[in-house]
């Protein structure tokens, strides 16, 4: 490597920047990877892309010489002041100082079709949700994660990784392909394993797009309390979980009135939440906002 082309360890040491435990920085570090996630996110030259969290600018890069334009979010100053200096004149680069979590998405202009990013995991999961949920706009997702992460957003119905995000992730969005990244590829190399998790957004009119917000309080409501059936979980939920008309009933009938709700969803009155799909879930929802209607 020519003094004139740094490795980007080279250029850390270089910027005396000392990464940062607290906002879960760990750069990618080794180029090799690129052509990895340049398949799975299929790089098109039309592309818009957002990226979260871009780093030493290893990745940020590739996607700028493979697509139109790329969004980089950054909270770190400092590393920002890395990445104008790196990729500041070139004419796809757009650099976007704020916390990813509370940005808003609006404000991205034009709006992204695709997500490629080295994710923060401490933030990762909020992110896949409000990315689905309030960028319509994404189609293809490929994100490097915690395994931990990847393995719950598409767990199969009644794992012990299943749960309210799996639910609601796999609603809106099929996976497509993943794949174990190895700790060398990262500065400093996480204690935690790691996947590259690709995956798209379905092609379909569903409720829960409509009504996001309104479908993820129910399912979560019902994951509050694993080990519960369904009924006892939603019956003792949080106010506006039920119909105002079924929440003003006496525990046993919001309880009988729940039950029909399962069976008519396909499930037995004692089900517990990781027992049901997300379409079930879907349904369910659907049939408990119908009531009185």
């Amino acid at each position: 490597m020519t003094e004139s082309n740094p490795t980007p360890l080279e250029r850390l040491r270089r910027s005396g920047i000392a990464p940062a435990h607290g906002l879960g920085q760990n750069f990618l570090i080794d180029p090799n990877i690129l052509d990895v996630i340049e398949r799975m996110a299929s790089l098109a030259l039309e592309d818009v892309v957002l990226e979260v969290g871009p780093g030493l600018g290893v990745l940020t890069e590739r996607l700028l010489d493979r697509c139109r334009l790329v969004h980089c979010l950054e909270l770190d100053r400092r590393l920002a002041a890395l990445l104008e200096g790196e990729f500041g004149s070139r004419s796809g680069f757009r650099l976007q100082m704020g916390d990813a979590v509370r940005l808003d998405f609006a404000t991205l202009d034009p709006p992204p079709d695709k997500f490629v990013a080295n994710l923060p995991y401490n933030v990762a999961a909020p992110l896949v949700m409000r990315s689905l949920a309030e960028l319509p706009s994404i189609s293809l997702w490929c994100l490097m994660l915690q395994k931990e992460v990847a393995d719950r957003l598409f767990a199969a119905v009644g794992g012990p990784n299943y749960g309210g995000i799996s639910v609601m992730v796999q609603l809106l969005a099929e996976k497509i392909s993943s794949r174990p990244v190895p700790a060398t590829v990262f500065y400093p190399r996480p204690r935690v394993k790691s996947s590259l998790l690709a995956f798209r957004r379905r092609e379909r009119q569903g409720y829960a797009i409509e009504d996001f917000a309104r479908v993820k309080a129910v399912v979560y409501a019902a994951f509050s309390h694993r080990r519960k059936m369904m009924v006892n979980s939603l019956s003792e939920a949080w106010p506006g979980t039920l119909p105002p008309a079924i929440a003003a009933r006496e525990l046993p009938e919001r309880k009988a009135w729940l039950e029909g709700l399962l069976k008519d969803v396909g499930m037995g009155a004692g089900a517990r939440a990781q027992e049901l799909a997300p379409l079930q879930f879907e349904e369910l929802v659907r049939l408990m906002d119908s009531y009185g209607t």
